[in-house]
């Protein structure tokens, strides 16, 4: 909210460069709001060369109608506010300092941030961490496989997706790539069961209990069959696999060196400072007689 009232300052300040309240006879106006004038030379560059003309007239119209409403909103705003109220000066420095310390920490991390991750990092933190890994939804390692119904060898279909035999599974994959509208087949990796449930026509009112129920799922409607082979699944509110979390992990782990990478820059700036005879507080000074 403070970046949003401080950027309409801004845009304040841009209008107010554009216009004037007093007419000037030297140059010509193409619109007015209030007392406020707009001149053509606010309005050269807006338009990108080669634009057709109607769109540029459209353009043009659409920046004139911006500039009126501004404008009257801020007339209205000076004659309803006080001095004091309308001294945004402090604001303004305020939100210069903060964009100014955010383009030079945004450098600093790019420069020296240490972005290499390994595998040893990751298990380190999810085993120092688990508490922060409860699971808020339920995930299954899955073979999932979509057909139409008038698809080819449909009994040999239901015979390959139960098998973990390797020739099986690479016969089903064939079969996926030349027949299935949709599949998956990567049973390694977790997914979100909601996720499935929205390619899957099944219908549970206690999803957790179909999980630990269900291992070979068959379920049609009225075009297409669906093969479901539950090869593990996690329940929420369970504690989350390392392999599920790996991603966020890494994040995490950066954006925590991110923080102490900008908190050393800080602190080495405020003792390089000291250190230099660079601060002075007067706070206790006796005032002169």
């Amino acid at each position: 909210m403070k970046y949003s009232f401080i950027t309409g300052l801004f845009l304040f300040a841009l209008l107010g460069c554009s216009s004037s309240t007093k007419k000037d006879e030297n140059k010509k106006a193409i619109a007015k709001a209030g007392n406020n004038y707009l001149y053509d030379e606010a309005i050269k560059n807006i338009i990108p060369q080669n634009t057709p003309a109607k769109d540029s007239v459209e353009l043009l119209n659409k920046y004139i109608d911006n500039w009126i409403r501004e404008s009257l909103v801020i007339q209205k705003a000076e004659n309803n506010l006080t001095d004091e109220q309308k001294n945004v000066d402090k604001q303004l420095q305020e939100y210069r300092n903060s964009l100014i310390t955010y383009a030079y920490e945004n450098e600093l991390v790019k420069q020296k941030l240490d972005t290499t991750i390994t595998s040893e990092d990751i298990e380190k933190y999810y085993s120092a961490n688990q508490a922060d890994f409860q699971l808020k939804d339920n995930i299954i390692k899955v073979i999932y496989v979509k057909v139409n119904k008038k698809a080819p060898n449909i009994n040999k279909l239901k015979q390959l997706y139960k098998s973990d035999n390797p020739k099986d599974r690479e016969q089903l994959a064939g079969y996926c790539h030349q027949f299935a509208l949709n599949f998956y087949l990567d049973d390694n990796s977790w997914l979100l069961f909601d996720d499935l449930l929205k390619e899957i026509p099944i219908q549970t009112y206690n999803k957790e209990l179909f999980l630990q129920n269900n291992r070979y799922v068959e379920v049609s409607d009225s075009v297409n069959s669906y093969f479901l082979n539950i090869k593990g699944f996690k329940t929420r509110n369970s504690t989350s696999p390392l392999s599920f979390e790996k991603e966020n992990i890494k994040n995490i782990i950066l954006n925590k060196r991110k923080l102490q990478l900008i908190s050393k820059m800080k602190e080495d700036v405020y003792n390089d400072a000291a250190n230099n005879n660079k601060i002075e507080i007067y706070l206790n000074e006796k005032p002169k007689k």
